[in-house]
């Protein structure tokens, strides 16, 4: 049984893109990896690169080039420096010159060593290869598959997947939501605790305390920054930073604060009605996903481009619903969230190229509704309620970025995404979801047949939809 951890769910990168940019960039440094590996690495003389498919078709408004050279450059998304990104890429392009790995210099031209093939390879849709010339002038060459939500695998991936389950198998394997509550009404847990305890088969509790402490700064500073920036978008379509001026208009005039903890307060201080919850709440969401339209840091909850659902419901239950909000309301969320989110990735797909829309909105707002109800006191049948409810409203949902860029539509369907899972939580409190109609596998299933059925043109493609209809000349 496919053992995914919550820390596989919820990945610290850059954006703007999980599969198109987060994927490739690992893909380099796996790459480099099993080069030094083969003892093949001091002799490389030169090198190509091939993307295919969606990566190619999308790759220049998703930064997989620059993904690429990063990855190659021997960078780790987790802790590059952002603000760098612009200098290493244009030093690269003017002096022709790459540091492979930060070790070895290479003659690299990105304008003819980066290759953009329309074709798509048979196992996956993100396809990338990287070609090596040796010194020996011998060949080699791997290809990667990017399968979302930053997660990497080669052709081998079944065979790599058993020698894993060997080492690595949760005491409570679970493969659908019908095994977590069976194990939730046996052990009479909450579902947070049978994650829980899965995961501290692999970590510490210190550790995973760490982790998730890291995880939630990174979402927390994402939102701060986004709201606090000022300006428009890179990539053509001019698309003004929203989350600046709706912040502005909701924030006190008399609010004090320096830094995001005491930003969160000073938003606890606000008098908060309907109409401005939905935008608090839409704010945070678009503050998370312009700063990963411009390279920012921000969490994969699945992917990047939904990386604003989970921390803008989070956000709500801290400064809307629950003052006394604290760390270990942090980890129960992020607990949940993870956990719905492997359940996706085990019965369909997390990956846009794969399933459209539905695979990144659609999951991260099943995610966060299934955490967030579990917060407010929901059973464990309620919080697989809420977060059916939440994927069975994006059912369909196309993936048709304008001009390949993470901004229109992505920007907003992440606001879209966070309001749907809190509204869905509030249903299924209010259900007898022991007796629910629908049940969560059920529409995992749906969703991973509607996937396949779904034309290409609608899977991050940029040949259809939205995509078409709207050019970057009309922006």
């Amino acid at each position: 049984m496919e053992c995914i951890s919550v820390f596989d769910m919820l990945k610290i990168g850059v954006g703007p893109s999980s599969s198109h940019t987060f994927g490739p960039w690992r893909a380099g440094r796996r790459w480099i990896a099993e080069l030094k590996k083969n003892n093949q690495f001091d002799l490389v003389q030169s090198i190509k690169v091939d993307l295919f498919g969606s990566l190619s078709l999308t790759g220049k408004g998703h930064a997989t080039d620059i993904a690429s050279i990063l990855g190659l450059c021997g960078y780790d998304p987790q802790t590059i420096d952002v603000g760098t990104i612009s200098s290493i890429i244009e030093d690269i392009k003017s002096k022709k010159v790459l540091l492979f790995n930060k070790e070895l210099s290479i003659n690299f031209n990105p304008e003819t060593q980066i290759i953009f093939n329309k074709e798509f390879k048979e196992f996956h849709p993100n396809a990338i290869t990287f070609t090596a010339i040796l010194k020996n002038k011998q060949e080699t060459a791997s290809t990667f598959y990017s399968i979302g939500g930053g997660f990497v695998v080669q052709e081998t991936r079944k065979r790599e997947k058993k020698k894993m389950e060997a080492f690595r198998e949760f005491p409570l394997p679970v493969q659908k939501a019908t095994d977590l509550l069976e194990y939730c009404k046996k052990k009479n847990k909450k579902i947070s605790e049978i994650v829980l305890e899965n995961e501290l088969s692999l970590q510490t509790t210190e550790e995973i305390n760490s982790r998730i402490g890291d995880i939630w700064n990174v979402m927390l500073e994402s939102m701060y920054l986004g709201c606090h920036t000022e300006g428009t978008l890179p990539g053509g379509l001019n698309v003004r930073r929203r989350a600046f001026d709706t912040h502005k208009k909701l924030i006190s005039d008399s609010a004090s604060y320096t830094n995001p903890t005491e930003w969160i307060e000073s938003i606890r201080d606000t008098e908060v009605k309907f109409r401005q919850i939905l935008k608090w709440v839409s704010c945070f969401a678009l503050a998370v996903n312009e700063v990963n339209a411009s390279l920012g840091r921000v969490v994969t909850a699945p992917t990047n481009g939904s990386a604003g659902v989970i921390p803008a419901v989070m956000m709500y239950y801290m400064v809307i619903e629950n003052h006394d909000a604290n760390f270990d309301d942090i980890k129960q969320f992020m607990l949940v969230a993870g956990e719905i989110g492997s359940l996706f990735k085990k019965g369909a797909t997390i990956s846009a190229a794969m399933g459209g829309c539905q695979a990144e909105i659609g999951v991260s707002s099943a995610m966060a509704a299934g955490a967030l109800t579990e917060l407010m006191g929901g059973t464990p049948e309620q919080v697989v309620m809420a977060s059916e409810i939440a994927m069975e409203h994006h059912l369909g949902l196309t993936c048709d970025p304008i001009g390949g860029l993470v901004q229109i539509p992505c920007i907003e369907r992440n606001a879209m995404g966070a309001i749907k899972a809190i509204n869905a939580c509030e249903m299924a409190l209010d259900s007898d979801a022991a007796n629910a109609k629908v049940p969560l596998d059920k529409v995992i299933e749906t969703m991973w047949e509607t996937a396949k059925d779904m034309n290409t043109k609608y899977k991050e493609t940029s040949e259809g939809g939205l995509a078409i209809k709207v050019s970057l000349s009309d922006c």
